[in-house]
């Protein structure tokens, strides 16, 4: 993943937008609901230690898919959030759950598949054109159908596409709320194709067959942000 600035300043923002937290004691800590790659990917936990270097207070965080992180953060039982889904990033702002949406960091998407490609997609352009050859096609593609940030996102694209996934050939992992990492290993046990993030796929491609058959269209970017509870709607949060 690519910051937009060094580890520590990204929750130091945070700080900058609270100054009462560079008050706090240092048994106090900030609650953090976040998507579920920042961590399989290392980077969370990055963030927490610095942060908890640079100002002695802790981080603790619970990982979800974004619309499962927002909807913790809609109960006031977390301080911030970490998501990458603008649509419903947009919308939590709006209803004044979330005070604003700052830039964080970005990554890709790619769409792997078995290495003989049964679709044929490895030399076509975009992701919307090869999402729409899979579902001529009929092939297997496995979705985490759980209304994350991933899912959303592949959402996007089969729209972009024309195409409206459905049948047999279109799987959808009951697991797929557990993250990308669950959903990428039993798309390779299906070998199927897969819409999935790269860090993920980075992560874990010395474990799997799959391979990355699509990759570098603009629309295939990832933006992560971050997004500070409005302290109206905090409820167990640790700001006062």
């Amino acid at each position: 993943m690519k910051m937009k600035n060094r580890y520590g300043y990204v929750f130091l923002l945070f700080v900058l937008l609270y100054p009462a937290l560079c008050m706090a004691e240092t048994d106090h800590f900030i609650l953090l609901s976040t998507t579920i790659g920042p961590i399989d990917s290392g980077i969370v936990d990055v963030l927490e230690t610095q942060f908890e270097k640079e100002t002695g207070i802790r981080v603790r965080h619970v990982g979800a898919g974004t619309s499962a992180a927002l909807k913790i953060a809609e109960k006031g039982d977390v301080d911030i959030v970490m998501a990458h889904a603008k649509s419903v990033e947009e919308e939590f702002v709006k209803a004044e759950f979330g005070t604003e949406r700052v830039p964080l960091m970005y990554n890709d998407f790619v769409i792997l598949g078995p290495s003989n490609d049964p679709a044929g997609i490895q030399q076509i352009k975009t992701a919307a054109e090869a999402l729409k050859i899979i579902a001529e096609k009929k092939v297997p593609f496995v979705t985490r159908g759980d209304k994350s940030g991933t899912h959303l996102a592949e959402l996007k694209i089969w729209e972009l596409s024309g195409t409206k996934p459905s049948g047999d050939w279109y799987i959808v992992y009951e697991k797929g709320a557990e993250g990308n990492a669950p959903t990428l290993r039993f798309a390779d046990e299906k070998m199927a194709y897969v819409f999935i993030d790269r860090a993920s796929y980075l992560s874990l491609k010395d474990q799997i067959k799959l391979k990355v058959l699509l990759e570098n269209d603009k629309a295939l970017l990832n933006y992560i942000t971050l997004i500070p509870v409005n302290p109206k709607k905090m409820s167990k949060g640790q700001l006062y």
